[in-house]
């Protein structure tokens, strides 16, 4: 009764106001879709999607557009993504009419073990500081992306980077924001304030921001290629600094780095082939959950309704309790991804579901032991989609000196409890949240996209996709469409389950139905904006275009050409 008294009051504060009104289409949409031929890059900000189209007017492919925009936004948002992160994508190659998975994650230093950890009464890796740091993989990332696929030389594809690397680019509003917030948060830690900020005080909107540390890197990359970051002076400049910290990563670790070309795998929903990477990322929660999904019907005007958002509250908490037991680094643990995201386990699931009430669950019974997303298409139908991370935003304040990026701190999200499936180990990759997604139909090209969002990201993913193929949104819509998020599932890190945990919701959504909702037993939210960070590329075959949608929850744009 208390909760539902706490509910009450809080939806007293809930508004349904839309965003404006609009003679086509929903009223939450923030603006039409953006429509073009040749070629479409939607990312989180309007220069570096720029910098990726006039890429692709030079001539260069879907792939060295991606990357080029990639290494500005480790300028230009450094707050979400950069060189000292990883990388993972999914490409459609139009020359092969096939799909390619890059896994580039990096992995965790050779001399640090679990006993250290145990010995010295760490319960859980620590966020911020060197022992979290694991391998940055991005560098290498970008090159073997690029030797696949890619046309242009890549000192052509990292100059509009380095550019305004040396010449200085404006800050738009949200990565100002947190940017501010960042450098508050890192400033005791070496070389952040000298890196980030000018004259000790954090840039803010609109102001113009110079890293000329962060130039000289991408030169070297440039013109020594993926040697230029993983071995010679970077590498080890990067190793002396952690070593100097108190941490392990090695110029070594740096050296032995590469990345893996891997299979995507995918769920059938509603006659799409959903595509994910398998772990150690997390993207088949997202087939995890379709799959339960796919059994229960849902009409158009069904959406924000008592019942749809408690049957996908229901799937998340399923597909995070095998998420928290299983999914692991597949080159050290055995993950059993086909049995998982096959439909008679789907099947089995779904039974568990009561579809009038909340529950909690367990991981199933198996027979084997903030963030940057980006999309680009071009001209010859290649398409990519992208994601790349330091890790709770700028990363583990490790900033080496005059490097110009911070450094990844992965590395907490390994468990330390012996027998997990992601228990630390020397040379292993950790879990990871950040996850690309692809849509083909009938082994056609659809659509390539992405939600930012750590945990949310699987649980976005299924938004967009029921957005699209229940609820008839266009791809606008989808990403700006009021969007719902479940806390409280177990996590990779070993840590127990939350019971029923809480479903937060943007403000959009009917009182009425959420009212219904904490009737079935769900605690109820308020979390207005907190997901943000979609982009969509759709390939319409018939009318040979691609359709481009950014959301407003970021300052990101869609644009083509």
């Amino acid at each position: 009764m208390k909760d539902t008294l706490i509910a009450l009051i809080l939806l007293l504060f809930i508004s349904s106001s839309f965003a404006q009104d609009r003679i086509t289409g929903r009223n939450f949409a923030t603006r039409s879709e953006v429509i073009a031929q040749k070629g479409m890059v939607c990312t989180s900000q309007p220069l570096a999607t720029q910098v990726g189209i006039d890429i692709l007017k030079k001539g260069g492919t879907a792939i060295d557009a991606a990357i080029a925009a990639n290494a500005t936004l480790g300028l230009m948002e450094p707050t979400g993504c950069g060189i000292g992160g990883d990388i993972f994508a999914i490409v459609w190659d139009a020359k092969t009419q096939k799909l390619y998975g890059l896994n580039g994650s990096g992995r965790s230093p050779q001399s640090l073990s679990l006993d250290y950890f145990i010995d010295n009464g760490y319960e859980k890796i620590p966020a911020l500081g060197p022992l979290p740091v694991s391998v940055p993989g991005c560098v290498d990332g970008w090159f073997e992306l690029h030797s696949k696929f890619g046309l242009l030389q890549m000192e052509s594809v990292l100059q509009p980077a380095i550019h305004y690397a040396e010449n200085g680019f404006p800050l738009s509003e949200l990565i100002a924001h947190y940017w501010g917030r960042s450098v508050k948060y890192l400033a005791d830690y070496p070389n952040v304030v000298d890196t980030y900020t000018s004259d000790g005080i954090a840039p803010e909107k609109g102001d113009v921001f110079r890293n000329p540390y962060l130039a000289n890197t991408y030169k070297k990359i440039a013109s020594k290629g993926r040697d230029g970051f993983y071995k010679g002076e970077v590498a080890r400049t990067i190793g002396d600094f952690i070593k100097e910290q108190g941490g392990f990563l090695s110029e070594k670790d740096l050296a032995a780095h590469k990345s893996e070309w891997v299979d995507p795998v995918a769920v059938n929903y509603r006659g799409f082939d959903v595509w994910e990477l398998p772990p150690n990322g997390q993207g088949i929660a997202a087939l995890q959950m379709l799959s339960i999904l796919k059994g229960y019907e849902f009409a158009p005007e069904e959406y924000g309704s008592a019942r749809h958002l408690h049957l996908v509250t229901e799937a998340k908490k399923l597909a995070f309790e095998d998420r928290a037991k299983y999914y692991a680094d597949m080159q050290m643990a055995q993950v059993p991804v086909d049995e998982l995201i096959s439909d008679e386990y789907g099947d089995k699931r779904r039974s568990l579901i009561n579809e009038y009430k909340a529950g909690t669950y367990n991981a199933g019974q198996i027979s084997a032991g903030e963030t940057i997303y980006l999309t680009v298409a071009d001209q010859w139908g290649n398409m990519v989609s992208l994601i790349q991370s330091n890790y709770r935003g700028m990363g583990s304040g490790m900033v080496p000196p005059k490097l110009g990026f911070m450094l990844q701190d992965r590395g907490e999200l390994f468990s330390l409890n012996e027998g997990d499936a992601n228990v630390y180990e020397p040379g292993k990759r950790p879990f990871h949240t950040i996850i690309p997604a692809f849509v083909t139909k009938d082994g056609k090209p659809v659509m390539s996209f992405g939600v930012m969002g750590g945990d949310f990201q699987p649980q976005g993913h299924t938004q967009i996709v029921m957005n699209l193929f229940d609820f008839e949104m266009n791809l606008q819509e989808a990403g700006d469409a009021p969007r719902y998020g479940h806390s409280g599932s177990s996590g990779p890190t070993g840590k127990k389950s939350l019971g029923k945990g809480e479903v937060y919701v943007e403000t959009g959504f009917d009182p009425n139905q959420l009212l219904e909702l904490t009737k079935m037993g769900h605690k109820v939210g308020l979390s207005p904006g907190g997901y943000g960070g979609y982009q969509a590329i759709w390939y319409d075959a018939v009318r040979k275009i691609y359709i481009g949608a950014s959301e407003s929850r970021k300052d990101g744009a869609a644009a083509g050409y």
